[in-house]
């Protein structure tokens, strides 16, 4: 297997974890932890077992990080051609590929990418929380199972609003300071683009300092 073929599958947030963030906003970035640890703990181990052999830890991870700033940006481009229409599918989509990274990350440095440390580290270095240990005390309080939709809650428009507010608070921080464009159909496709590449790169740096042991989150 090419080094980075596997990265080329992501997938989009699963249906019943998306209808959760709508329906509970304000838990939004911890939702999209926990499925995400569910959904790339195996296939990050299996990318990192195959693909590894000849390559140091420090190649696998900027292969992992060089992939999914491409893949962001992709996905920013093609969300933003329906500017505030799709604005929360595109901060979710981005979510969705940041998360994907860290674990494949993790992975690359030889952390066990399915551990119940994996998701609160991610929290961390999104900055929700201050430690991953504060982290995994919420993660641990989220109830219901991640792959039970909830159903019984009404989606709204206001629903959307809410949740795209609160991933822009943690996964795309350039957006608030430069985030008027990207709600303007056809204008905002490549400004999306670009800005999600620079939410993803600079969170790919923070996750690659913490697993190489430069520094802590």
């Amino acid at each position: 297997m090419a080094v980075g073929q596997e990265l080329e599958r992501v997938g989009g947030v699963p249906d019943p974890i998306w209808r959760r963030m709508l329906a509970q906003p304000e838990r939004a970035p911890e939702l999209i932890a926990a499925a995400a640890a569910e959904r790339f703990g195996d296939p990050a181990e299996r990318w990192v077992r195959i693909a590894g052999p000849g390559h140091s830890p420090a190649s696998l991870a900027k292969t992992a990080y060089e992939k999914h700033v491409r893949l962001s940006r992709l996905e920013g481009f093609a969300l933003g051609f329906g500017g505030i229409v799709t604005g929360a599918a595109n901060l979710g989509g981005l979510a969705w590929v940041q998360a994907r990274m860290v674990f494949y990350i993790a992975a690359a440095y030889g952390y066990d990418p399915r551990h119940p440390m994996r998701p609160a580290e991610l929290l961390a270095l999104w900055e929700v929380y201050d430690t991953p240990a504060e982290a995994r005390e919420a993660l641990d309080g989220l109830g219901k199972p991640m792959a039970q939709a909830m159903v019984e809650n009404t989606l709204s428009k206001s629903g959307e609003r809410g949740l795209s507010e609160k991933l822009m608070r943690y996964v795309g921080k350039r957006v608030i300071k430069r985030g008027a464009g990207r709600l303007v159909p056809l204008i905002g496709a490549p400004i999306s683009a670009v800005q999600n590449g620079g939410s993803t790169k600079d969170l790919g740096r923070r996750a690659i300092a913490y697993y190489s042991g430069e520094s802590s989150a």
